[in-house]
């Protein structure tokens, strides 16, 4: 018994944060839905998210494009299937690269000034103020960074295709000499409906991921400034683990036989 009772304390502390996380996200997405609604608190996190986020995500995009093309061109040239270069660039791309890379920059960025700012205000009593001044800080504080991420992570995830893309032509047609019709061509004729929804699907997940996490830990964070710190780096970790989790169970829904 003694050798199982570590495990078993492991379990229930698994459950348990599972279940205050799982209270957390369905309040917070009540109040998503409910009125009243503030669209000016809505604006300031979506361009806190997404104008803000745009260079990173954009520099990430292209030479991630660039990279794919170099590196499929070493090995296709192996077989002689150089041809398959702009396939495999906007597949890659749109499918997995573009929302997941996103995801994880946008994670790095966000979770952490979500984690550290809400934390900040739990340390310093301010979200107690709300509630002394009859203002939900679900409503003030979590809703508005939810429907800011679900919203403008997809938005991203479609710049960073159209400059991931971008990034392979240019690698393609300048250095590996591809003629551009011919690569235009073969990008347009083999990328599908799907492949750019799904891409968007996982990107409006990850957005409400990215938020929530960082949302939840530094709602819950205490111990002053250490805690604060401990808020923050949890957030980071969690959100990017979330996002490699639920992309393999979203690119099962969709693509698989």
């Amino acid at each position: 018994m003694p050798i199982l009772q570590p495990i078993g304390r492991a379990f229930l502390g698994f459950l348990e944060v599972a279940g205050r996380l799982t209270v957390f996200a369905g309040t917070g997405v009540s109040h998503c839905v409910r009125p009243p609604i503030y669209p000016r608190l809505i604006l300031r996190q979506m361009v806190e998210i997404g104008y803000y986020s745009l260079p990173v995500v954009g520099l990430t995009a292209i030479f991630t494009g660039m990279v794919l093309a170099l590196q499929s061109y070493t090995g296709f040239a192996r077989f002689s299937a150089e041809s398959a270069i702009p396939n495999v660039v906007v597949v890659s791309i749109t499918r997995e690269l573009g929302p997941v890379l996103a995801g994880l920059m946008v994670t790095g960025r966000i979770a952490a000034a979500m984690a550290a700012e809400i934390g900040t205000m739990r340390v310093t009593e301010q979200i107690d103020a709300l509630d002394t001044l009859a203002t939900n800080p679900f409503k003030y504080l979590v809703a508005p960074r939810l429907i800011a991420g679900v919203t403008m992570l997809p938005i991203l995830v479609l710049v960073a295709d159209a400059i991931g893309v971008f990034g392979g032509y240019v690698v393609s047609i300048f250095k590996l000499g591809f003629n551009p019709g011919n690569y235009i061509k073969n990008t347009m004729d083999f990328v599908e409906t799907m492949d750019v929804v799904s891409g968007l699907v996982k990107a409006g997940v990850f957005g409400f991921l990215i938020t929530l996490m960082g949302c939840y830990h530094g709602y819950n964070s205490k111990g002053g400034a250490q805690g604060v710190g401990t808020a923050t780096t949890n957030a980071v970790v969690s959100a990017s683990m979330l996002i490699f989790c639920f992309n393999y169970f979203i690119t099962e829904i969709f693509f698989a036989r």
